[in-house]
């Protein structure tokens, strides 16, 4: 089995005293933005390119650490196991247009208040990774 390390994010922003955050559409699926660790990158420098590469957001920071996940998959006759790294991290104030990575699967962006996102959420583990950063959001 061949091992992935990956990062992504939480992108949040707030409008109207609440909490929303940016979900990208990916081969039919509500997710959240996520990549691959590049040789030489460190995973914090990861989780922001790979967030701005797929939604089109700049200028996001990292706010804090969230969580890991981990999933296996098969893919072209080959068994992976990703593990991926999350971070909370804040739009800065970003009011502009998305702009999904079409040559990556994502159609769509959405900003979506935690609570509809968390439904949203095609998959399981990405829930917990929204339930983690609702913790830190609404303290």
């Amino acid at each position: 089995m061949q091992k992935i390390k990956a990062a992504g994010g939480v992108l949040y922003r707030y409008r109207d005293s609440l909490a929303e955050i940016l979900l990208i559409k990916r081969n039919g699926f509500w997710d959240l933005p996520k990549g691959k660790v590049e040789s030489g990158e460190s995973i914090e420098e990861a989780a922001i390119r790979e967030v701005e590469e797929e939604t089109g957001v700049i200028n996001i920071s990292i706010r804090s650490y969230l969580c890991e996940t981990y999933h296996e998959y098969d893919q072209k006759g080959e068994s992976y196991g990703k593990t991926t790294y999350w971070y909370l991290m804040d739009a800065n104030g970003y009011n502009g247009d998305t702009k999904p990575q079409m040559e990556e699967g994502i159609t769509d962006t959405k900003w979506a208040h935690l609570k509809k996102a968390f439904t949203l959420a095609h998959f399981d583990n990405l829930k917990s990774v929204i339930a983690e950063a609702s913790k830190i959001l609404y303290k």
